[in-house]
């Protein structure tokens, strides 16, 4: 019997983003299972007209939720951008708000500020770096020390967001949210992008200690 929700995906941080929320939220409340669907990107699977149906851009990861069709999805809902299945997965499988917080409050808008950040800064900056460094088809030294500096710089910016905090978002030391899962499987590859160390930046290598320790995260790195 097919599960109500199905992740195309494939082992990259944009891709372990939606495999952990999903553990994360499986632990949480037993009672939400999915499907995976590995797509191999080495060859453009995503690119062939079945997936660009479901994501127009052509890349993973991609959730379908099967228990929500429409006349023009008969075979469910499709969400595409990882930041977006995040939220997506909260609004809709997390009723009792364990990884997100009350609509409209300020820890609310806090927890989209981090999503966006990571979502228009970590991420591209860190994927600039991991090409320049290790799959550019030449060597390009400007390209790896400006990419480089930018992912340092904003590893910065998330040591002082959770200074005397345990998490990004939430009262007193936070409440792990969808703004620390939106991030942290970057983070997680700080050696691929050139920070041979964390020691910079004492909060978030405490934080991402933390986060490790999980047992849905640890779950959620082994999908696919």
């Amino acid at each position: 019997m097919a599960k109500p929700l199905v992740l195309y995906t494939a082992p990259t941080p944009n891709g372990h983003k939606v495999s952990i929320m999903l553990e994360e939220l499986k632990a949480a409340y037993g009672n939400l299972d999915y499907d995976v669907e590995k797509i191999n990107l080495s060859t453009n699977v995503q690119k062939e007209p079945w997936f660009i149906a479901m994501n127009p851009n052509g890349r993973i990861p991609v959730l379908v939720d099967r228990s929500h069709s429409t006349a023009a999805q008969p075979n469910g809902f499709p969400v595409f951008e990882s930041a977006a299945i995040l939220l997506y997965l909260v609004q809709k499988y997390d009723k009792e708000g364990k990884f997100k917080f009350e609509s409209g409050s300020d820890e609310e808008s806090q927890m989209l500020q981090w999503v966006f950040f990571a979502h228009g800064g970590v991420g591209p900056m860190q994927g600039q770096s991991h090409h320049f460094r290790h799959y550019a088809p030449e060597d390009v030294p400007y390209g790896k020390k400006r990419y480089g500096d930018e992912v340092a710089r904003l590893y910065g910016v998330l040591d002082i967001g959770l200074k005397g905090r345990d998490y990004l978002v939430g009262p007193g030391a936070g409440k792990l949210s969808v703004a620390d899962m939106n991030v942290m499987p970057w983070v997680r590859l700080y050696k691929h992008a050139g920070v041979e160390t964390l020691d910079a930046f004492p909060n978030l290598k405490g934080w991402l200690e933390r986060l490790l320790d999980r047992e849905p995260v640890k779950a959620g790195l082994a999908v696919p």
